[in-house]
Order: C-alpha cells, then structure tokens, then sequence
C-alpha cells in the first residue's frame, strides 16, 4: 500500500507526540496540545464557525444550530473515534490538518475545501474535541 508524503508526515508527527505523551512529557509549549486534548484553540468560537463555514449543510453536530445534515457522517462523540477519514489517526493536529486540506489525505474524499485558516481550524477543533 502507497502511502502519500503528506499522510505519512502526518502519521509519523502523530506517532511522535503519542509517543512523548507515553513517556510523561508536557504538551508542546508552541500548541499547548497533546494527544487527544483539545487545547489548541477557542471551542465558544469554534461552535460559532462550524455554523458560519456550513458544516452542517452535511453534518449533524451537537450544539450547532441547524446542523442536522445528513450527507457526511454525524460528529457527535467525534473526540471518542480512532481515526478520520478511516484512516488518519484521530488527533487534534491532524483534525486540524484535515479540515484545512481534506483533499490531501483523500483525493476521493466529499468534504469541500473550505478554505479554513489554521487560527479558525483550531477552534474548530477545540469544539470538536469536547464532543465526548
């Protein structure tokens, strides 16, 4: 199986900070983030965001006003899954990523690039992150 450039950066960044969580160091003190910890942006404004850029034209996600959309798969309890996309590990630094580029990891994927910038990706996924 080929596995693209930007994927395998992706997975081999998520395998390192998985790694030095596992041995007891501190979030990176440039993201504030670590495994599976959403501290990478403004979760108030992220729910704000996923409203303003139309995520839930395809989504269902809790706490979006009129994000009941169907096309996509629902984000509730979105923090709780392995991977995106079936295939990235599950990491706010790669959720970020994802939302950003979605066609880089998938070229096949239906997820729109948005044009999301990494300030409001962030708080997207600081939201996302507290879907438990």
């Amino acid at each position: 199986m080929r596995v693209s450039v930007a994927v395998r950066s992706v997975l081999v960044g998520a395998w390192v900070a998985g790694g030095a969580a596992a041995c007891g160091e501190t979030p990176s003190a440039t993201t504030g983030e670590a495994p599976g910890i959403a501290t990478v942006g403004d979760a108030a404004n992220g729910r704000l965001l996923l409203r303003q850029f139309g995520c839930g034209e395809c989504h269902a996600i809790p706490g979006v006003v009129d994000a009941n959309g169907n096309v996509g798969p629902p984000l509730a309890h979105i923090a709780r899954r392995t991977y995106l996309a079936g295939r990235i590990p599950n990491a706010p630094a790669n959720m970020v990523q994802w939302i950003r580029d979605p066609k880089r990891f998938d070229p096949a994927t239906q997820m729109p690039d948005l044009q999301v910038g990494e300030a409001h990706a962030r708080d997207i996924v600081a939201y996302l992150f507290t879907l438990e």
